[in-house]
C-alpha cells in the first residue's frame, strides 16, 4: 500500500517542441502510482509530430525509488509505505524568440518560474518522422538557443524592477541617486545580474552572497534555478555508452567555449521511447531488459533521484507498525527543524531524537534490539540529520 506527503519539489521538463518532453513526462506518470490511484491529479501528456502540442503544463506526482522502504516495512511488518516525491511538469516546447512571445513563449517562460529545478531536455536521436522545429538535428545550438531565451527573459525581468520596483532616478553623471544602504544593495544587485547576463553568464553562475540571494528569490529568475541537461538518444545509440558520452562531452566542452564563464554540467541520457516502453514491466523484467543495453537501473529511477539530489534534498525515515515512511529535508537541516516536517508543533516542542543509520538499523532488526544492543545515538538541537538515517523524536506534547 503506497500513500504520498503532498510537499511541492518541483521540477520543469523543458526544451524544443518534438525532442522527447511529453514522451518522457508520460513515462514518469506510467511509473507512478499515484496517478492511478487519484484521478485527476495528472494526466497523460498528448505526443505528436508538430509543435505546441501541449499547451498549459502537465504535472506529474512521482515517487522517489527507494529501496530501503520495503525493507524497513518487513521488519516492522506494515504494508504502508510513504516514499518521497518529487512533481514534474511537461513545460510545452520553446523555441528561439519565446522571449519576446513566439510560440506563446511568455505563457511558457511563466511555467517554468513556478518550478525549483529544470530538467533540459536535449535530442540527441535522429528520426526522419519526427520533425525538427529547426529541420537539423544540432544539439550544440538547440542547447544555446534555451539558455539564450532564458538569458533575455530574466533580463526583461530585471530591467522592469529596475525601472519599476525601485523607482530609481538618475543624478549628476548619470549616478542613481539612493535613499538607504538596503535600497543600495538592491540596486547593485540588480545591475550586476543585468551586466553579467548581457555577458551571456547565467544568474546561477554568478557569485552572490546570502543577502543579495534573499533579495532576489522573490523574482524567480529563470536562469537561477539549477538545470539538469538530459539527452534522449534512441535504443540504437544506448548500444554504444560509450560514443554517446563521448559525444555529450563534446558539445557540453563546445558550449562551454560560448560562456565567459565554465558551468560543470549536470547531465544524464537516456531513450524516452524505451523508458515509455519498459515501464510497464515489472522490476525484474526492466532488469533483465535492460542487461542488453548494460544498464543497472532505468533511466527513469536516475533521472528521478538525480532531480532530487539537484535540489539539495535528502531522506529522513521513520519507522512504525502504522508506517514506514521518507520524509524530505534540505540537506544541512537540524533535528528540530526536520522534526517540522513531520508537524509544525514538533520544532517547538522538541526535547531529543533517537537516530541510527538505515544499515545499522537493519543489521540488528529494529529499535528495540539496537537499544538492547546500546548502538542508539540519542541527540540533541545541534544535531543535523543525514541522509537515510532512521530517526524517532521525543517531542513535549
Amino acid at each position: 500500500m503506497l500513500s504520498y506527503p503532498f510537499m511541492k519539489l518541483s521540477i520543469g521538463i523543458v526544451g524544443l517542441p518534438n525532442v522527447g518532453k511529453s514522451t518522457l513526462f508520460n513515462a514518469l506518470l506510467k511509473k507512478s502510482p499515484f496517478a492511478e490511484a487519484s484521478e485527476g491529479q495528472a494526466s497523460l501528456a498528448k505526443v505528436a509530430n508538430y509543435p505546441f502540442t501541449t499547451i498549459d503544463p502537465n504535472i506529474g506526482i512521482v515517487e522517489v525509488p527507494d529501496e530501503r522502504l520495503p525493507v524497513l516495512a518487513k521488519i516492522v511488518n506494515t504494508e504502508k509505505i510513504i516514499p518521497a516525491i518529487v512533481e514534474f511538469y511537461d513545460i510545452a516546447g520553446l523555441v528561439k524568440g519565446a522571449s519576446t512571445g513566439e510560440g506563446l513563449g511568455n505563457k511558457f517562460l511563466s511555467h517554468i518560474r513556478e518550478v525549483e529545478a529544470i530538467v533540459h531536455v536535449v535530442r540527441l536521436f535522429d528520426d526522419k518522422n519526427i520533425t525538427h522545429v529547426a529541420n537539423k538535428v544540432d544539439p550544440l545550438d538547440d542547447i544555446k538557443t534555451i539558455e539564450t531565451e532564458l538569458i533575455l527573459a530574466d533580463l526583461q525581468t530585471l530591467e522592469k524592477v529596475k525601472s519599476q520596483k525601485f523607482h530609481l532616478r538618475q543624478g549628476y553623471g548619470g549616478q542613481v541617486k539612493v535613499k538607504n544602504e538596503s535600497e543600495k544593495l538592491k540596486v547593485e544587485t540588480v545591475e550586476l545580474l543585468i551586466t553579467s547576463l548581457n555577458k551571456g553568464i547565467p544568474a546561477r553562475n554568478i557569485n552572490l552572497n546570502d543577502e543579495q540571494k534573499a533579495i532576489i528569490k522573490p523574482l524567480n529568475l529563470l536562469t537561477l534555478k539549477n538545470v539538469i541537461y538530459l539527452f534522449n538518444v534512441s535504443e540504437n545509440q544506448l548500444q554504444n555508452k560509450n560514443q554517446i558520452e563521448e559525444k555529450i562531452n563534446q558539445i557540453l566542452t563546445n558550449f562551454n567555449q560560448f560562456q565567459p564563464i565554465s558551468t560543470n554540467f549536470n547531465y544524464l541520457y537516456l531513450s524516452a521511447k524505451l523508458e515509455s516502453e519498459i515501464v510497464v514491466l515489472n522490476e525484474n523484467e526492466q532488469k533483465e531488459y535492460l542487461k542488453q543495453y548494460d544498464l543497472e537501473e532505468s533511466g527513469l529511477n536516475r533521472l528521478i533521484k538525480k532531480a532530487y539530489k539537484t535540489l539539495g534534498l535528502i531522506s529522513f525515515l521513520t519507522v512504525g507498525v502504522k508506517e514506514v515512511r521518507a520524509w524530505t529535508i534540505k540537506k544541512g537541516t537540524l533535528a528540530p527543524q526536520a522534526a517540522s516536517v513531520i508537524h509544525s508543533d514538533f520544532e517547538k516542542h522538541f526535547i531529543k531524537a533517537d537516530v541510527m543509520p538505515y544499515k545499522k538499523f537493519v543489521e540488528v532488526g529494529g529499535w528495540t534490539k539496537a537499544r538492547e544492543k546500546g548502538l542508539v545515538q540519542t541527540v540533541g538541537k545541534d544535531y543535523e540529520i543525514n541522509e537515510g538515517e532512521v530517526v524517532e523524536f521525543k517531542v513535549g506534547i
